[in-house]
């Protein structure tokens, strides 16, 4: 098993590692929707929010030599799940190619780190031509 840092990352809210590696699956944190080098400072509103964790997430994966083509499954969390589902959606699904999204559990819960209002994790799978 590999414990990924990427350097110039997001910065942790708590102690872990942006991702894990194990037989060729890759587990990403979730990721929050501030900016690397800026730690708790969030924009507002759901889709600029989903648009910081979505450039988190592609940080991590690129640091890992991968992208969100790679992505098999991801969790969502909403802390406003009734009031921001609909305009998450639009702006998750732009991440992704038509007809290749990845399968996904989106969950409504009571607080995230931050008062974020999104997070975001993901299970990747590793081309078996890319090695780290």
């Amino acid at each position: 098993m590999t414990f990924h840092m990427i350097q110039g990352g997001p910065t942790p809210v708590a102690p872990f590692s942006h991702a894990t590696e194990c037989d060729g699956l890759v587990f990403v944190t979730g990721q929050m929707p501030d900016q690397p080098g800026s730690p708790g400072v969030l924009p507002e509103g759901i889709e600029a929010q989903t648009a910081n964790v979505m450039a988190n997430l592609s940080i991590v994966l690129e640091g890992l030599g991968l992208s969100l083509n790679d992505v098999v499954m991801t969790r969502v969390y909403l802390t406003r799940f009734k009031e921001d589902y609909a305009t998450f959606n639009d702006v998750y699904k732009t991440y992704f190619r038509e007809n290749r999204l990845p399968a996904r559990t989106c969950v409504g819960v009571t607080g995230l780190a931050y008062d974020a209002l999104v997070e975001i994790d993901l299970v990747v799978r590793r081309p078996s031509n890319i090695q780290l």
